[in-house]
């Protein structure tokens, strides 16, 4: 075959660093349009976003060329350099080191986009730990606790 065709959708969890609550609400649209470019510079399609005070949900594309780390990385480093730009309470803004990244069947596409619209209410009555375990738990991966939070 000559061409080289892809489609997975990656679900990405990441926090700020030690889960403080930072990341104002009126920052978010801005926040996702600035990440969706990133993505889409590294050859991922955007699909849905979500941020709460403490952590960020995307769904995307991956892109055919691009390790999973490096678009990561790139999102969280460009990110954190665009919200310390924001605000001067944000000078010192941080994402956590580690991230959780899902594979998402195309079949789940929609409920996870709804799942990700819906984070507010979602944690109202889970907290952001409990539903990264949960994640962990329902993807089978194995983890130790204490290198888990940063």
């Amino acid at each position: 075959m000559p061409q080289s065709l892809s489609k997975i959708y990656v679900h990405l969890i990441f926090s700020t660093k030690n889960r403080e609550r930072m990341i104002p609400r009126h920052l978010h649209p801005e926040l996702h349009a600035y990440m969706g470019g990133i993505l889409r510079d590294l050859g991922c399609t955007a699909v849905e976003f979500n941020t709460e005070p403490d952590h960020a949900h995307v769904l995307f594309l991956l892109s055919r060329t691009e390790p999973l780390s490096v678009i990561v990385g790139q999102v969280k480093t460009g990110s954190t350099g665009w919200l310390q730009q924001q605000l001067p309470a944000l000078q010192n803004f941080h994402w956590q080191n580690g991230y959780g990244a899902f594979s998402v069947s195309q079949s789940n596409v929609e409920e996870v986009r709804e799942y990700i619209r819906t984070q507010k209410d979602h944690h109202r009555v889970v907290t952001f730990q409990d539903e990264f375990r949960r994640f962990l738990k329902r993807y089978e991966v194995e983890y130790d606790e204490r290198y888990v939070w940063d």
